[in-house]
């Protein structure tokens, strides 16, 4: 397999810390991680207790924690985590919608998680940019289930141009601007000017606070979701 390649100015690789307790998942992590050409498998272990000895304050960028595991729960361990390391990016990972779930931890968070589909973390493009994003301080949202996002009458983002809609969506699933406009066949400036459109309408205007992240929030908050197995 051709390792991937994620565009970086970092001083350095993006260390990942995995805590899944099935094997093969857990292999299939380590090596889709570690073949990428600027990431690099920190620690790698099974449970929430190892996860304790392992991850130390300032050994790890990025958190992928199965939301369930055997002698406890992803959601905790990564509380726990951001307590020990404010810095630290959380990815959950799960083969079930835990959406409502991942919702109604990010007032407890130091930095915003990311959530991703054990399903869509096969895909070593995906899960590798969505680390990538979750790094940088986006909010990566499974691509597939933000496909399926359709907005909620009476919200903000049901004011949304179709056109905007579209270029939040993609946002939602951790792609930069110029992946965005890539995908839509449209400007990097155009899809600038839609974001600014998009903050002025969900009323994120305010300096100083990480607008994208905000606008992902308000994405997941106000649109409706199907699952599929």
């Amino acid at each position: 397999m051709t390792a991937t390649t994620i565009a970086s100015k970092r001083p350095r690789p993006i260390r990942v810390s995995i805590v899944e307790d099935e094997a093969f998942m857990r292999s299939m992590l380590v090596r889709t991680v570690d073949e990428a050409e600027d990431l690099r498998v920190v620690h790698a272990v099974d449970s929430v207790s190892a996860a304790r000895l392992a991850i130390s304050a300032h050994s790890t960028d990025v958190a992928l924690l199965d939301v369930n595991l055997g002698d406890g729960n992803g959601v905790a361990l990564g509380l726990e985590l951001q307590r020990r390391d404010p810095r630290i990016a959380v990815m959950l990972l799960s083969s079930l919608d835990v959406m409502g779930l991942f919702l109604s931890v990010q007032d407890e968070t130091s930095e915003p998680w990311s959530y991703l589909s054990k399903r869509s973390s096969f895909t070593s493009s995906v899960l590798v940019g969505a680390i990538a994003a979750a790094a940088d301080g986006d909010v990566v949202i499974d691509p597939s289930l933000v496909q399926r996002s359709t907005p909620r009458a009476g919200t903000e983002v049901a004011g949304l141009t179709k056109a905007q809609f579209e270029v939040l969506r993609l946002v939602a699933e951790g792609l930069s601007n110029e992946a965005v406009a890539g995908r839509l066949h449209i400007s990097e400036r155009s899809v600038e000017s839609h974001l600014l459109s998009i903050y002025r309408r969900l009323g994120i205007e305010k300096a100083g606070t990480n607008r994208r992240v905000h606008a992902v929030l308000a994405f997941l908050e106000q649109t409706g979701r199907s699952w599929r197995r």
